[in-house]
């Protein structure tokens, strides 16, 4: 129970990675809200974990301000916001990424990132007291070709959590992010072009410990990073990658 009486933020909670860490912190005690898009795998994992749910698109301000009105509301407080909800383009060359694609990947990966912090740093400052959790990749630290506007928005945000972590110390507030290897995840496809045992094969050759990331890897990392455990921890961009970045 690490997180006895905590409230905490998910976004894309209904799945993959955000859904691991969902349940995590529910099983440690947590009161989530899981604020995604698909209302309908939001509704079926909160009913689970008895959490809240939030449809919310988080590249849109209003949204974003609304997902903050309901869980001051239902919570009171906002402990812990996690910034899971992320997307990729398909492998292609950096220069035939279309546009639209390109909008898409900043708006979802990296201004989510100030809409959410606009929103809820604020009441954080406050109490004196909050921790941010950004979901980043590998991508950003060991960029490799065919992804490159990910790769740039994973390292966008692996510096946008360092440069909060400084600014917010002094309030109370401590940001970290955590760096996953490619996982069982509704992006894996997207990141491979291609589900096939050969491509799964290819990636898998370059973990060293040969396999992928799971949900349930995010869900330990993250409740330990948002825990009071990690009190003297900020400003860490936390490789969970089975070695890929060595």
């Amino acid at each position: 129970m690490r997180l006895e009486g905590k409230s905490a933020i998910v976004t894309g909670g209904a799945s993959g990675f955000g859904a691991g860490i969902a349940r995590k912190f529910a099983n440690e005690g947590a009161h989530v809200m899981i604020a995604d898009l698909n209302r309908a795998a939001a509704q079926q994992l909160a009913d689970e974990i008895a959490g809240t749910v939030c449809e919310t698109d988080i590249s849109d301000a209003a949204s974003v301000a609304e997902m903050a009105r309901m869980a001051e509301t239902a919570f009171g407080q906002i402990d812990i916001l996690v910034n899971n909800a992320g997307i990729t383009h398909l492998p292609a060359p950096l220069d035939e990424v279309s546009e639209e694609d390109f909008d898409r990947v900043f708006a979802v990966n990296m201004k989510s990132v100030y809409l959410t912090a606009r929103a809820l740093v604020p009441q954080m400052k406050a109490r004196g007291a909050g921790t941010i959790l950004n979901i980043a990749s590998t991508a950003g630290l060991s960029p490799r070709p065919g992804l490159n506007w990910y790769n740039a928005s994973k390292g966008w945000m692996i510096t946008a959590t360092k440069t909060m972590a400084v600014e917010l110390a002094p309030a109370g507030l401590r940001v970290n992010a955590l760096c996953p290897v490619a996982g069982e995840t509704p992006l894996l496809k997207s990141f491979m072009g291609e589900d096939t045992p050969e491509m799964r094969a290819k990636f898998l050759s370059t973990i060293p410990i040969g396999r992928f990331s799971t949900p349930q890897d995010m869900g330990n990392a993250a409740c330990f990073l948002c825990s009071d455990e990690a009190s003297m921890i900020t400003g860490t961009a936390l490789e969970v990658d089975g070695g890929r970045c060595i």
